[in-house]
């Protein structure tokens, strides 16, 4: 089996060599260097620069010269940067591998979810070292795995979310062969594989695409990181064809099973079809029928309007009421639960999101949220940690390093148990003893300012307040800061880390044994009720007529939880008399 997804731009091969189309509209001329050698190309409508080489072939290098730049940039659509962002592109010809996998996908109900970064994941940080741990997450009961973003960002070094070549896999964790060899084998093992993806922004370094196409960004909206990327103005009509055909990339030439999309709220778009709402209308009808695809969303405003068209959407609700709850933590964000971190959870639980139009004080009272309780329960990602909620605290701290143990099994068997879609990050299943840092690879024009930012970030928490306790935070772009931030496998043979594992372990196993089977026919919530300020009760009933029932405290050493399906207990922890 062989798969090619034709694109509308970029490097194709075609009619024995390749065609060459770049967009470029605020040039008048261009050329292109094909090993060395230089084409001329051919001005097109709207923009758009074109030339056929015969002599080009998979594996060439290429790049394009243009006026008034100093240096030949790669190709906005390349397939794979081997030398990095400021190098030539490469030519790929995605029919080389041969998929050795049938697969259509698992449906959304049955999947439990573990976010990876490959650079960190294994000891060899490259996609088939990731490969060489799926047994060990397969046996574990995990169903799918979800990558960080892989598409360019500069350097070797990053989490993802600085991408600029948004069709080009990371060069730093091997080549697509390999990474297309990655997801063969999680599919050989029955799991679904997922990329997140960055439509919000471009990273900082080696984003050639403002030089020789102006209509990319848009001063009419802003962002966190500056002017937005143009969906709703002058020249968007390319803009747009640009996500959409990288969405449709990954899904059918890599045979991702999903996208995870990343913060989408900060997405501006005024024109009358969401630039969401294309994407998911065009996957839907790009991607074979027969396959299950998942899209699921970052989205800080909880718009529960969006999942008419998108599986899932990761809920922060939720993981806030649970981290205020067992770590007692009020800063931030986290303000917003503390009044009452219990009724935000249950809420959560039963009916999606915590705030559903409600004001919120983090935000400076503005209303957040809509609606939701009509949505099932599995259109809600939960998760006791991610990459997030780990690498953004100064030193990477894991959950299990805050919380009280007791309180941490309470919360991690809601979690596996809930009707909610879990959520696993790397390690946690074993209480991983390594942190999760913040790690970049920016050139040296940004490296002082990205090591200077990432302390400045904390300089109005009380515990960073002295500038000497804010130069113990680990500099982004010191390489020890990614190495202290990979998994230690070994870990998982000795105690106390054997016992977590068998415990998560347990728990799938009852997950896929009770719940799952329910969870075909859907599952909404029943009702809840805050029985104390650390207590709670959560009702919810499946398609099928049957009931789930939760109790849950958390008090720290006292807490306790139990789960009824059917009026029978299928798990307890702790005691509820004392």
């Amino acid at each position: 089996m062989k798969y090619a997804h034709a694109m509308p731009f970029g490097a194709e091969l075609r009619d024995g060599g390749v065609d060459f189309r770049i967009w470029a509209p605020s040039k008048n001329a261009g050329r292109v260097v094909v090993d060395g050698t230089e084409y001329a190309l051919e001005r097109r409508e709207d923009g758009w620069f074109a030339a056929h080489v015969s002599r080009a072939g998979a594996g060439t290098r290429y790049a394009y010269v243009f006026p008034g730049l100093d240096t030949p940039i790669a190709d906005p659509a390349s397939r794979f940067q081997p030398e990095g962002v400021h190098a030539p592109s490469e030519v790929v010809d995605p029919a080389a591998y041969a998929w050795q996998t049938p697969w259509r996908g698992r449906p959304w109900h049955e999947i439990v979810v573990y976010e990876l970064h490959v650079g960190t994941f294994s000891p060899e940080g490259t996609y088939r070292g990731a490969a060489a741990k799926l047994d060990a997450l397969a046996e574990l009961g995990i169903t799918a795995i979800e990558l960080m973003p892989l598409a360019q960002p500069a350097g070797t070094r990053n989490w993802g979310y600085d991408g600029v070549l948004p069709f080009a896999p990371q060069h730093a964790y091997g080549s697509p062969e390999d990474l297309k060899a990655l997801i063969d084998a999680a599919h050989a093992r029955g799991l679904c594989v997922y990329l997140d993806v960055v439509y919000n922004h471009f990273g900082p370094e080696g984003n050639y695409l403002p030089a020789i196409a102006a209509e990319i960004f848009t001063d009419r909206h802003h962002t966190p990181w500056g002017a937005a990327i143009n969906y709703d103005g002058a020249g968007s009509r390319t803009v747009r064809e640009l996500v959409v055909q990288n969405a449709l990339y990954w899904l059918r030439e890599y045979r991702f099973d999903g996208l995870r999309f990343d913060a989408v709220h900060e997405i501006r778009d005024d024109s009358p079809t969401h630039v969401l709402h294309e994407i998911a209308a065009r996957v839907r009808a790009g991607v074979e029928h027969d396959r299950h695809v998942h899209l699921v969303l970052e989205n800080d405003k909880n718009e529960a309007s969006r999942l008419d068209v998108y599986d899932a959407q990761w809920n922060d609700d939720a993981h806030h009421a649970f981290h205020v709850l067992i770590t007692g933590e009020r800063d931030g964000y986290y303000r917003d639960y503390a009044d009452a971190p219990a009724k935000h959870l249950a809420r959560a639980l039963a009916e999606g999101f915590a705030y559903q139009g409600e004001p919120s004080t983090h935000r400076g009272g503005a209303p957040r949220g809509e609606p939701s309780s009509a949505l099932p329960a599995t259109a809600f990602v939960d998760f006791l940690q991610n990459h997030d909620q780990i690498g953004n605290r100064a030193f990477g701290d894991r959950i299990d390093a805050l919380a009280a143990p007791e309180a941490l099994r309470v919360a991690t068997a809601l979690l596996l148990l809930a009707p909610s879609i879990p959520l696993l990050f790397m390690g946690e299943e074993w209480d991983a003893s390594t942190p999760f840092l913040f790690f970049s690879d920016f050139g040296a024009e940004l490296a002082q300012a990205v090591t200077e930012g990432r302390r400045k970030e904390f300089a109005a928490w009380p515990a960073f307040a002295d500038p000497a306790t804010r130069e113990n935070i680990p500099d982004p772009q010191d390489p020890a800061t990614m190495e202290a931030s990979r998994l230690r496998w070994d870990e998982r043979e000795r105690s106390p880390h054997a016992e977590a594992l068998e415990q998560v372990r347990e728990l799938l196993a009852l997950r896929a044994r009770a719940i799952v089977p329910h969870l075909a026919s859907d599952a909404l919530g029943d009702g809840w009720e805050l029985l104390d300020e650390r207590t709670i009760c959560v009702r919810w009933r499946f398609g099928d007529g049957a009931r789930l029932v939760l109790d849950a405290r958390f008090a720290g050493e006292d807490s306790a939880i139990a789960w009824m399906l059917d009026g029978e207990e299928i798990y307890a922890y702790g005691d509820f008399g004392g």
